[in-house]
């Protein structure tokens, strides 16, 4: 069984593998962006679980709940901000609910066991004369939560006249006078640039050498803001031993990841396995200079590791402009069509390449729910276990080498079809785990998708509904099923990081033991296998369908009956 590098640490000393996606700010309903975010750290935790069925996953998500955005939002939905959070992060678990993300902890920033984290990790700092106050004064944006750099800012003409706006947003951001808490982020540009030197600690590489780029640049190293008038911002922490400031929203938020692992408890971190330093943090372009520089600068300055690894996607668009709460366009997963909307996780993680953008339109769901889901999966899955084909509902035995049945086995693995499909099923698991490993999650699902094209032409050209017509022809008929139904099982086992409630349902229709589903089950194919090729096994009966084809009304519906 192969163990992938990330996760070796984790099992020599014993720990805990920590993935983690940000905590999603809740000033506005969740949208395709946040959903894929939460799938992409669900699908690495579920490949970890499936190469190390032994190892113990921490994955957590969450909700941010602090500042004036979460302000202003309250008040325009004329409610309190905590029955304002409570409903709307109740919104972000019900939707992970429902798109299968298995998290092992859910934290809110208003939680009291948060609270209790920031704190002791401000007096940290603190402690070790990192943080300061002094008067500041800069360009602000509320809509990012963040000072932004004058370098950074450009003016704009609109119809209120000319303002000033994030070069890297497009935000408004306001100029801003007031005392604050100040961290010394320019005495961590030599620390940053060696962490960043680590092989793979940003992937892909693209964000990696941004990120080195920003180090490098002075303008990203000033020492920054770490706290607002409470005046400004009364929905927040305040600063331990000052009523009269929050703490920066920013500082709150990244503390979650060491609230999960139970810090400051020394012994409840001890309990679960000292997890800490993340294994990989999941995050968007657009937070990857909180993570990437904020971020571990805090830790240092802390005396605590840097996360071992950032994972940084891309954005997803519609209509060529990136999602955006404040801009409108956000494309939200309940807004998909509810027959395509068991395929919206297939989508996100079968389009998108992390390092670029990707573009969501429902043409595409629904086009992608037909082609792969409906038809080059579940067709031939319906098929090959219907009771048209397969009406003692049986994974049949391949034919003794050495027994009668031999024949037809050597005349249906001779044909160009049945050595192609043999061939690409057989290397399928290698090329996937790496696929997996480098997060390339499309790449996994193109392979996967190519071998089941193989597995419907191999079908089509044996013709097996002809070869139940003809009793003679009983031992070829169950070659054919024994591959096609070999595939399926391979493959299901392969796409469930991807489609975790789709392959269930191909491994229970096929009544493969739980405890078989992992890798090292898939990595070798009956036909190579020495035991228990010999042995025909019972599979579920009746009607089975996988997943229907979207019709998007009904006339094409009909349409599609009569040329069926």
């Amino acid at each position: 069984m192969r163990i992938s590098a990330r996760l070796l640490s984790s099992v020599v000393q014993r720990r805990p593998f920590y993935v983690t996606t940000p905590i999603f700010y809740v000033n506005a309903a969740p949208h395709i962006g946040h959903l894929y975010t939460a799938v992409v750290a669900d699908a690495i935790q579920r490949f970890e679980k499936l190469t190390n069925p032994d190892c113990k996953i921490i994955f957590s998500t969450g909700t941010d709940e602090h500042g004036t955005k979460i302000q202003q939002a309250a008040a325009r939905a004329n409610q309190s901000p905590q029955d304002y959070c409570d409903a709307m992060s109740k919104e972000y678990r019900d939707l992970f609910k429902e798109f299968h993300v298995e998290y092992t902890d859910f934290v809110r920033t208003t939680e009291e066991r948060h609270l209790r984290a920031v704190k002791h990790f401000w007096k940290e700092l603190k402690d070790q004369d990192y943080i300061y106050k002094a008067k500041y004064s800069g360009w602000y944006s509320v809509n990012d939560e963040a000072f932004v750099p004058e370098a950074h800012t450009r003016e704009e003409v609109t119809d209120d006249g000319k303002v000033r706006v994030s070069v890297e947003s497009g935000n408004k951001v306001e100029w801003t006078e007031e005392n604050n808490y100040m961290f010394r982020l320019s005495a961590f540009k030599t620390h940053l640039k060696n962490w960043l030197k680590t092989d793979g600690v940003v992937q892909p590489a693209k964000f990696h050498n941004q990120l080195q780029e920003m180090v490098a640049d002075d303008v990203y190293l000033p020492d920054i803001s770490v706290s607002r008038p409470a005046s400004r911002v009364h929905w927040a922490i305040r600063v331990p031993d000052d009523e009269e400031q929050s703490i920066y929203v920013w500082l709150d938020a990244l503390v979650n990841y060491l609230t999960v692992c139970g810090y400051p408890d020394d012994e409840l971190m001890k309990s679960r396995g000292r997890p800490w330093p993340a294994d990989v943090h999941v995050v968007g372009k657009d937070i990857m200079k909180f993570h990437g520089i904020y971020w571990p600068a805090f830790l240092m300055a802390a005396r605590r590791a840097a996360p071992r690894a950032l994972l940084v996607h891309a954005h997803w668009t519609a209509r060529g402009a990136k999602m955006s709460k404040s801009a409108g366009n956000a494309a939200r997963p309940r807004d998909a069509p509810p027959a395509a909307a068991r395929a919206l996780r297939y989508l996100l993680l079968r389009e998108a390449t992390l390092a670029d953008d990707a573009n969501y339109s429902e043409t595409k769901l629904i086009n992608t729910a037909n082609s792969e889901l409906a038809d080059t999966l579940g067709n031939l899955a319906s098929r090959s276990t219907g009771a048209a084909l397969n009406p003692r509902a049986e994974f049949p035995a391949l034919p003794d080498p050495h027994a009668a049945g031999a024949a037809q086995l050597a005349r249906c693995r001779s044909l160009q079809p049945t050595q192609a499909l043999m061939r690409e099923l057989e290397l399928l698991p290698e090329i996937c785990h790496k696929h997996y490993t480098n997060y390339q999650f499309y790449k996994a699902v193109d392979a996967v998708i190519r071998v089941l094209h193989l597995a419907n032409l191999f079908f089509e050209t044996l013709k097996p509904w002809e070869l139940k017509k003809k009793p003679e022809c009983q031992k070829e008929l169950d070659v054919v099923l024994h591959i096609t139904l070999e595939t399926l099982r391979i493959c299901s086992i392969i796409l469930q990081p991807i489609v975790p409630d789709i392959a269930k349902m191909v491994l229970d229709r096929l009544l493969i033991p739980e405890n078989a589903r992992n890798w090292n089950d898939c990595e070798v194919p009956s036909w190579n296998l020495k035991d228990a090729v010999h042995e025909t096994k019972k599979i579920q009966s009746g009607k089975f369908v996988l997943f229907p084809r979207v019709y998007v009304d009904k006339g094409e519906r009909k349409a599609s009956a009569k040329t069926g």
